[in-house]
């Protein structure tokens, strides 16, 4: 059962008096349920809040964003209403992207930036390559979700289910690959980047483009798996994000000593 904090955000496990939110932004064709399992594994302090883009999920009714701008506006006017406490942002694939563009929406709204951006399995917004995925057809497309292995074969080989899948799929395709990144000043917060070793979208080398859009801390961090391996691995991704916080934070009773 999940809390809902508006039609952007989704709680699994609502922590109010957390010391820390985690704001986690799902890939292409994703939806807030992608970390529900995250909630489980953070230790008390740390409240999980997914973001649920339009179009999917319990928001499967409604429209799908247009464009970047639109997806990042309703994003940042929800997040801002919870940045009264230290937060760090997640986004992987697409939700790399998306983070970064919240994080600067963020910041000329005044708020505060995070603690940490964290970005996976995407090169930095101005490295980025144009494709044309949202242009091909069903079977071109599914072509493209086989690749990269993150979606259920059974899900694509059931035409109801393929052809509802494929609609928000392709619009999300369309945001991230008609998005064209402003000059934008650099943020000052640490940026965290995160890669599969075997993922065919980017490569320990390929990351190093994030340096250049913080004057602050640039890491990168490479994890077993391809494109998607947040899955397998989530255990080991999300300790490699709690040792990016303040131990007094992180670990906050005897069970999280055994943390991977």
């Amino acid at each position: 059962m999940s809390s809902r904090l508006g039609p952007w955000l989704r709680r699994y496990a609502p922590r109010p008096a957390a010391a820390v939110r985690l704001v986690c932004m799902p890939h292409a064709g994703g939806g807030a349920g992608a970390y529900r399992a995250w909630a489980a594994l953070l230790p008390p302090s740390v409240e999980l809040v997914a973001v649920q883009y339009p179009g999917r999920e319990d928001r499967f009714t409604e429209p799908l964003a247009e464009s970047m701008d639109e997806l990042v506006e309703g994003i940042a006017g929800a997040v801002r209403r919870i940045a009264d406490r230290p937060y760090l942002v997640f986004g992987h694939s697409m939700g790399a992207t998306v983070a970064y563009e919240t994080v600067q929406r963020l910041r000329r709204l005044n708020v505060v930036e995070p603690d940490w951006l964290l970005v996976s399995g995407r090169p930095a917004p101005h490295q980025a390559e144009p494709g044309d995925v949202h242009l091909r057809d069903d079977d071109g497309l599914c072509a493209e979700l086989v690749r990269l292995g993150g979606t259920d074969t059974d899900v694509l080989s059931d035409p109801d289910l393929r052809a509802v899948v494929l609609g928000y799929v392709r619009g999300d395709y369309r945001v991230i690959e008609t998005y064209r990144p402003r000059p934008e000043p650099k943020l000052t917060c640490p940026i965290g980047v995160f890669v599969g070793d075997t993922d065919p979208e980017l490569d320990v080398a390929g990351a190093q483009g994030w340096r250049s859009m913080t004057a602050g801390r640039t890491d990168v961090e490479s994890f077993e798996g391809n494109h998607f391996y947040l899955g397998p691995r989530r255990r080991e991704v999300i300790a490699a994000i709690l040792r990016r916080l303040d131990p007094a934070v992180a670990r906050t009773g005897p069970e999280w000593t055994d943390m991977p």
